[in-house]
């Protein structure tokens, strides 16, 4: 295994930052004046940053080797989209995988017996603080979504069973898009073919 291959945390220096909308919304939007290390007679630059309390992402997997997949409508991208049960991180305190389990059975009406933390990946590192916490999650079985109500986007939203395979050549041929479904398709393939799973 290569350890030189990794992300290299450490942040720039913020000379200057400033909201360009902070409200009762679970994001905020701000402008940092940014400079490059080392390079003190250069001019400062502004990088936009949309915080972001994260995510989680659950790829439920059945004894069929089927996958739940939502189709809901995604008004930025402007179309349904075939993704997975995920959610927000935003009960202040609450463990990612906890979260995680919540997503299932609100959106999904699943609970799982087994759980693995696939990994945690940056979307979009040049615009956005998010993380996204991928589980693989099996052994499912039917749960209730208690009094979680389905509204908006999702009392729109249609459940799916699809063959891993089927997925991951949706994927590679361009007809799913989403970069969550991409990336967790990909890696159970991945994990399978080693027989890590």
């Amino acid at each position: 295994m290569n350890s030189e291959l990794r992300d290299l945390p450490g942040p720039w220096p913020v000379t200057a930052s400033r909201d360009l909308y902070r409200g009762d919304w679970l994001m905020a939007l701000r402008a940092d004046e940014v400079r490059r290390p080392g390079a003190e007679g250069e001019k400062p630059f502004e990088r936009w940053v949309l915080e972001h309390p994260g995510a989680v992402v659950v790829f439920a997997v059945d004894e069929q080797e089927r996958v739940c997949c939502l189709r809901q409508y995604r008004h930025p991208a402007g179309g349904r989209m075939l993704e997975l049960p995920a959610g927000l991180r935003d009960a202040a305190g609450e463990d990612p995988l906890e979260t995680a389990r919540r997503e299932l059975r609100e959106e999904a009406e699943l609970e799982a017996g087994e759980w693995r933390q696939l990994f945690d990946l940056y979307p979009s590192a040049g615009i956005t603080s998010e993380r996204q916490l991928c589980y693989l999650a099996r052994e499912l079985r039917p749960a209730s979504r208690g009094d979680f109500a389905l509204e908006h986007e999702e009392a729109d939203m249609e459940q799916l069973w699809v063959p891993v395979d089927d997925l991951v050549d949706a994927v590679l041929a361009g007809r799913v898009s989403e970069s969550p479904i991409a990336a967790c398709a990909l890696a159970y393939v991945v994990l399978r073919h080693r027989g890590e799973l």
